[in-house]
């Protein structure tokens, strides 16, 4: 009896003492779950309607607060993609980070050339501020001609426009140079040569790094 005892209290004691395993996080119930300030333009019906929707095989749009229409475009359990609005689009992917799972969020905007930003969030869609990602400086675009030739870059590039895209089967972040959408075709064969096509990231679990 004092055995049985014994051995229920020490069963009580593990499992007070036990970290509860926390649910398996998927892109759609990230999306879904999201609070109103991230997407604002769907409710969370509306989101839930846009999943639905997908994976029914249905390509019937969702109509957003601006009286546009909104549809899920790809999906799997890590990774959710979005046409927001005719001119913007989010992509949501998961991050594997040690035992969590880091929310990354990249907005694209059409202005006109497509324009991207990358944010990052913990699983309560707090935002993560400690250096997930560091932007590419103009510098880090230029090719080896361009490094020499960075006064004239300067002067006809007033600032970069690139389209981030994430891939959860590489675990790499790859930013497309879209300047030959903005610039004037002159000015963009005068520093065409001077800038790099593509810059390619990978994530190691803590932050994106630059492959070289």
């Amino acid at each position: 009896m004092k055995y049985t005892v014994r051995l229920f209290t020490f069963l009580l004691m593990l499992a007070a003492t036990t970290p509860v395993m926390m649910a398996r996080l998927t892109a759609a119930g990230a999306f879904a779950d999201a609070p109103a300030s991230m997407f604002p333009l769907l409710d969370r019906n509306t989101r839930l309607d846009m999943i639905d929707y997908f994976n029914s095989g249905s390509a019937t749009p969702s109509q957003n607060a601006m009286q546009g229409k909104s549809r899920v475009t790809s999906l799997t359990p890590d990774d959710i993609k979005v046409d927001m609005t005719d001119a913007s689009s989010y992509q949501i992917s998961l991050l594997p980070s040690g035992n969590d799972t880091i929310i990354a969020v990249i907005q694209t905007i059409a202005t006109p050339a497509h324009d991207s930003h990358i944010n990052f969030y913990n699983r309560s869609w707090q935002e993560l501020k400690n250096g997930c990602f560091t932007p590419p400086a103009m510098d880090d675009w230029l090719s080896e001609s361009g490094k020499k030739n960075d006064g004239e870059v300067a002067a006809m590039v007033p600032f970069m426009l690139a389209e981030y895209v994430y891939d959860p089967a590489t675990s790499t972040l790859s930013l497309t140079n879209n300047l030959k959408e903005f610039l004037s075709p002159d000015v963009y064969q005068l520093v065409s040569d001077y800038l790099r096509p593509s810059l390619t990231y990978r994530w190691d679990g803590k932050r994106m790094n630059p492959v070289k």
